[in-house]
């Protein structure tokens, strides 16, 4: 039977280089390739070796995305999620949602284009 894991996730945010440098802040990730995409657009891969978040965007992207849609959040994984609540304050967005049950403690924030991200510390 097949083995796997989520490689990567693609985003169309408005503003890759802002997106990006919350991403290496808070995770600790790189930049690991940039160029032109689609639509005359630009695309970003920020992350480590395994995994990475491909931020898009394009002259028409526009952000404000509904809750929920299309999708409900992206979960990411931190060693110490006090130091990463405070990152994501420092990078003027709101945690929401705290919560501490199995298999671990966790808080929400939306980006600044509507999405939305779980962080989740199982220490």
């Amino acid at each position: 039977m097949p083995r796997g894991q989520i490689e990567h996730a693609n985003l169309t945010v408005t503003d890759i280089d802002r997106s990006a440098a919350l991403f290496e802040r808070l995770l600790g990730w790189h930049e690991r390739w940039r160029g032109p995409a689609m639509l005359g657009g630009e695309t970003i891969h920020v992350g480590d070796e395994a995994t990475y978040l491909a931020l898009y965007t394009n002259p028409d992207a526009r952000g404000g995305y509904a809750k929920g849609v299309p999708l409900n959040h992206v979960g990411l994984l931190v060693d110490d999620l006090d130091a990463a609540e405070r990152i994501v304050i420092e990078a003027g967005l709101e945690p929401f949602s705290h919560a501490d049950y199995e298999p671990g403690r966790r808080f929400y924030f939306l980006d600044w284009d509507g999405i939305e991200f779980e962080v989740v510390s199982y220490g």
